[in-house]
């Protein structure tokens, strides 16, 4: 008998002790850094997809018992990448981390309840009441959901009626929203307050300006908002927000999707002969208990499910952002509390410049040594990034509208795209192009050769014979049609090895390439010729 105890004693201290089930408290309080897409050019963003990230870090009330226990982070981020997930407060530290991915859908629930007992609700096929048959699930719904009840063998929703399943409570371990869990353990109860940080995927934030260029076209106004978006299926309400511009380092590996539910689908034989083969029958209607809701838009027959879906739902606010260095990268931060909204994009007033000093350059880019037929010159606006002209601020890239009055209100010329500028840096948008100014390039083909150079001793006792040729002539004719004079830049793009010889306009050099600065008399033609020739070769 005292064996038997002993040995039933023996067994209980060996017996590992299930940690307990915690879960912390909401966030007390949320700081959201949203880092823009490295690869993302300067135009608008897709809520489907979009390849930012953000630093979340939230703070949270956590009651813990002694020994181990199992703590549950509810409603963090889809996208959260558990690896850098850091959780300061804990007595102990963190023993363990994982990231829940499955969530309470209706596919899940089907998933973990393949051959448990249920409950099938349905319309009677006769007296047309509520029937509720007992039941056990045999497959799940990839392939079509089967079902056993004392009748036989069916598949879900192929009677043509109203059909759903009753699950027990303790069927599932799902979790509503996502959720990262720790392992902990703590040598007694206590009650502390933890900060939760992690990076997540699904965020980007671009810059939206507006320019309204006055009625001479010598100044404009600038305006701009900072938009934020967040794809994920979590919010994070009245949060400390904040945006980094510049292009960080950021390597990442893949993150499992949130398991949001896939669709359910009633594969069912139609009325007739088991022999003819037939489409499966999808089934038009949301299954219940979906714990995703649509968010006031309709959610399409079987679609992807509410949880996965962007509403792009733009939320405007009059505050203004400060600017504040970061090393090399810059920090735009909110003044007040906003909500970075689940699904949604935001705007946030970014800067307001008045009367920018600008002028308006014709141009045109030509590669040499090649016949153009007649093309329109573009047309730009030109300034700087300093106070001397109401600016002097770092501009992040993004997107710009250009608008002008126009019979009596505003009206769109130009819509560009702007990359980040620095302080002091010279500012061009493109407008567009300008009909009134055509450009034609005629090129003859002329060889020179120059064998009658002298040699020229690069080494005692070794000469080196210098060639060149002149090898090209262009003709550019630049007409402009307009009533007024025109400042017209001409940029060339020459062949490798080869360079500007010879021109009867003077040239100067802009970004390592040959450019003609003139000004064109209205109803006029102008005509520029030069010759590019190879460069001295030994």
């Amino acid at each position: 008998m005292r064996t038997g105890l002993a040995l039933l004693l023996a067994l209980a201290i060996a017996a590992p002790v299930r940690a307990a089930d915690i879960a912390a408290s909401p966030p007390r309080d949320l700081s959201v850094t949203v880092y823009r897409s490295p690869y993302r050019g300067a135009g608008g963003m897709n809520l489907s997809y979009l390849n930012g990230f953000a630093l979340v870090s939230e703070t949270r009330i956590v009651t813990l018992p002694a020994g181990e226990s199992r703590l549950r982070f509810e409603g963090v981020a889809d996208g959260i990448d558990p690896a850098s997930a850091i959780v300061v407060g804990l007595p102990s530290g963190v023993i363990e981390k994982n990231r829940d991915a499955h969530l309470l859908s209706p596919s899940a629930l089907i998933a973990l309840a393949v051959g448990r007992p249920v409950e099938l609700v349905r319309t009677h096929p006769k007296g047309g009441g509520v029937e509720r048959v007992a039941g056990r699930i045999l497959s799940d719904a990839e392939g079509g959901v089967v079902f056993e009840t004392p009748a036989g063998i069916e598949a879900l929703r192929c009677s043509g009626l109203s059909e759903s399943f009753s699950f027990d409570s303790d069927t599932t371990g799902l979790s509503a929203t996502p959720t990262l869990s720790v392992l902990t353990r703590s040598a007694r109860p206590l009650t502390a307050t933890v900060t939760l940080s992690y990076l997540a995927r699904g965020f980007d934030w671009s810059a939206d300006y507006v320019a309204t260029l006055s009625k001479e076209g010598k100044t404009l106004d600038l305006g701009a908002w900072l938009t934020l978006a967040n794809s994920n299926g979590t919010g994070f309400p009245d949060a400390r927000t904040q945006v980094v511009a510049g292009r960080l380092n950021h390597q990442t590996g893949e993150v499992e999707p949130i398991d949001a539910g896939t669709a359910i689908l009633a594969k069912c034989w139609p009325r007739g002969s088991t022999s003819d083969s037939s489409e499966p029958v999808q089934i038009e209607e949301a299954f219940p208990l979906s714990p995703f809701p649509p968010l006031g838009i309709p959610t399409p027959p079987l679609a992807l499910p509410a949880s996965r879906m962007a509403v792009s739902q733009v939320i405007v606010t009059g505050s203004r952002v400060k600017l504040e260095q970061l090393g090399d990268l810059k920090l735009y931060r909110t003044p007040s509390r906003t909500t970075v909204a689940s699904r949604q994009s935001k705007q946030v007033r970014l800067l307001d410049k008045h009367a920018v000093p600008v002028e308006r350059i014709y141009g045109a880019d030509l590669p040499s040594n090649r016949d153009l037929l007649a093309e329109p010159a573009s047309v730009l606006l030109r300034t700087r990034n300093d106070a001397a002209h109401h600016l002097g601020l770092p501009l992040p890239s993004g997107r710009i509208d250009i608008f002008q009055p126009g019979g009596g209100r505003p009206l769109l010329v130009g819509e560009t795209n702007t990359r980040d500028l620095a302080e002091d840096e010279e500012v061009e948008w493109r407008l567009g192009e300008s009909p009134d100014l055509q450009i034609v390039q005629t090129h003859e083909h002329r060889t020179i050769d120059r064998t009658d150079l002298q040699p020229i001793p690069i080494i005692p006792g070794l000469l080196w014979a210098i060639s060149a040729r002149l090898d090209d002539e262009n003709r550019v004719e630049i007409s402009n049609a307009s009533s007024g004079p025109r400042t017209f830049e001409l940029r060339l793009s020459l062949p490798a090895g080869s360079s500007l010889v010879r021109a009867d306009h003077e040239a100067g050099v802009k970004d390592g390439r040959p450019i003609f600065h003139l000004v064109l008399p209205p109803q006029s033609t102008t005509i520029v010729r030069y010759q590019t020739g190879s460069r001295p070769v030994s």
